[in-house]
């Protein structure tokens, strides 16, 4: 199984890639604010590289449930600058955290190869189109509703089952639209139109997606669910969040999303060097 994302390209099996979160914003739900400016984006960037990071996923408008959008043209001028002094500089592959065609056609000009896009769920074509130009890596999230609406009694009558739909609807469909399939990535979108129930349900049978033969991506990074299960802030969820990437690596997910890279990186490499020794 390969992933082609623009030059790069990585073939599966292979050790887990992980995507380190670069919020340049001053309202996301963990870091918000810390990184706002150009300079210490930046760096936090080169720190999470020198960690361990693969993919550093760069991203100017916050996703987090009740989030005010922002337009295309302040997202950009978020992360302008922090993609121009990037690329060039970093061995690792530059992903736009973005929802906007506009931005993402302006990342990928900018030294990005991936798009994040949460919202896979839209119906008009523009994004589809110009992955299909570009052939940028996407990963394709599922998502109830939109931020401001996601987590505003969010149903279902199987998560799972209407979640593998909807990746087998977006394939089509992107298929359709002439992007190759090594393109792209699936999400579940954990936290993103789901109940703490939902996100358990996805976590707990996230492997029932591999029969799509394309890569995964798990982000739980920190996220409320595990506040909801644990009882404490999102500067306390390290522990947790360690505990869901080392889930998704039993399960076979390719890709983790954090933001603690140091940390996540030893314990999938730990796991993928345990599992590599078999049993009795």
């Amino acid at each position: 199984m390969i992933w082609q994302a623009g030059p790069q390209r990585w073939e599966f099996p292979r050790p887990t890639l992980v995507m380190g979160v670069v919020n340049v914003t001053p309202d996301s739900f963990y870091d918000g604010g810390r990184y706002a400016s150009p300079e210490t984006a930046v760096a936090h960037a080169l720190e999470l590289e020198r960690q361990g990071a693969d993919i550093l996923d760069i991203g100017g408008e916050s996703a987090r449930p009740g989030a005010t959008p922002v337009d295309a043209a302040e997202e950009w001028r978020r992360v302008r600058p922090v993609l121009e002094a990037l690329a060039g500089r970093t061995a690792a592959a530059l992903s736009i955290d973005t929802q906007k065609p506009a931005v993402a056609r302006a990342a990928l000009a900018a030294g990005a190869c991936i798009v994040n896009d949460i919202a896979a769920n839209r119906e008009d074509p523009e994004m589809a189109r110009l992955l299909a130009e570009t052939g940028a890596g996407y990963v394709c999230m599922h998502m109830q509703g939109t931020p401001q609406t996601m987590q505003t009694a969010p149903r279902y009558t199987d998560v799972t089952a209407e979640v593998g739909e909807f990746f087998a609807r977006q394939l089509a469909r992107l298929t359709a639209a002439g992007v190759r399939a090594e393109q792209v990535v699936l999400d579940p979108g954990i936290g993103f139109g789901k109940t703490l129930e939902h996100n358990l349900r996805l976590l707990a049978t996230v492997d029932c997606f591999r029969r799509f033969n394309r890569p995964l991506l798990l982000g739980a990074s920190r996220k409320s669910f595990l506040g909801q299960l644990l009882g404490v802030p999102a500067a306390e969820r390290l522990p947790g969040s360690l505990a869901c990437a080392a889930w998704a690596v039993l399960r076979g997910v390719q890709i983790v999303r954090t933001h603690d890279v140091a940390a996540t990186r030893q314990v999938v490499r730990t796991l993928e060097a345990l599992m590599g020794h078999g049993g009795c």
